[in-house]
C-alpha cells in the first residue's frame, strides 16, 4: 500500500512562511531542486489545498517556456503538469489542469481507499491540510526540510494541538546549501492520540 507523506519546508524556528506569506527565504538551489524532481517523478499524486495549488498552478504549467529557465526547473515543470493532483477546497468551482480533481472534504475512508490504489506515494502539502491529515491519523511519513534561517514570525507548520504523535527518525541528509532533510515515519501504533 502506498504511503501519505507530509513534505514541507520550514525555518529553523518552525515557520513554513514568514509575514505576508513570504517564502523568499527558502533556499532552493539546483541540488535541492533535483532532489525534489527525483521525489516528484516517483510520486503517485499531490494532495494540496486551494492556496498551495493556486500558487503552484500559477507558475509551473508554463515555467519551462521562460527564457531564463534552468534545466532542473524545466524538468520540474513537466513533472508538475503530468502529476495527478487532488485539490482540497470547499470554494473552488473549476480548475483548468486536466490532471487535477477537486475534493470537498477530508474523508478518512476515502483517503484510505486512495492509498490502496496502485502507484507511488501521495504527498500532502500545505499547513492547513497537513494538520487535518495528522488529526485523522492519515500521515505515514514526514519529510521536513529545515532551512538555516530564523524567520521570527509568520505561520508555524505545526499549530498547537491536544494530541501526541510519536515519530521514528529514519533518515537525515544535509544539502550543500545548509538545508537539512529530517525524514520521520509515524511510529507503529504511535498515531495521533490525546
Amino acid at each position: 500500500m502506498r504511503k501519505i507523506v507530509l513534505m514541507m519546508s520550514v525555518s529553523l524556528d518552525g515557520y513554513f512562511e514568514g509575514p505576508d506569506h513570504d517564502i523568499s527565504w527558502h533556499l532552493v538551489d539546483d541540488e535541492l531542486h533535483q532532489h525534489m524532481n527525483d521525489l516528484t517523478r516517483r510520486m503517485g499524486g499531490d494532495l494540496c489545498g486551494r492556496v498551495t495549488f493556486e500558487l503552484m498552478d500559477g507558475y509551473w504549467p508554463t515555467a519551462d517556456t521562460a527564457p531564463d529557465v534552468t534545466p532542473v526547473e524545466a524538468e520540474f515543470a513537466q513533472l508538475w503538469r503530468d502529476l495527478p493532483k487532488y485539490v482540497f477546497s470547499r470554494t473552488l468551482e473549476h480548475v483548468d489542469d486536466p490532471n487535477a480533481t477537486i475534493v470537498r472534504e477530508v474523508v478518512p475512508e476515502e483517503i484510505r481507499k486512495l492509498k490502496e490504489q496502485p502507484g507511488g506515494d501521495l504527498v500532502v502539502g500545505g499547513a492547513v491540510l497537513a494538520t487535518e491529515f495528522l488529526r485523522h491519523g492519515l500521515v505515514d511519513e514526514l519529510r521536513i526540510y529545515v532551512h538555516p534561517v530564523l524567520v521570527g514570525r509568520g505561520r508555524r507548520l505545526f499549530p498547537s494541538a491536544d494530541t501526541l504523535t510519536s515519530l521514528d527518525l529514519v533518515e537525515t541528509h544535509t544539502f550543500r546549501n545548509g538545508v537539512v532533510l529530517l525524514r520521520y515515519e509515524v511510529a507503529a501504533g504511535g498515531g495521533t492520540h490525546p
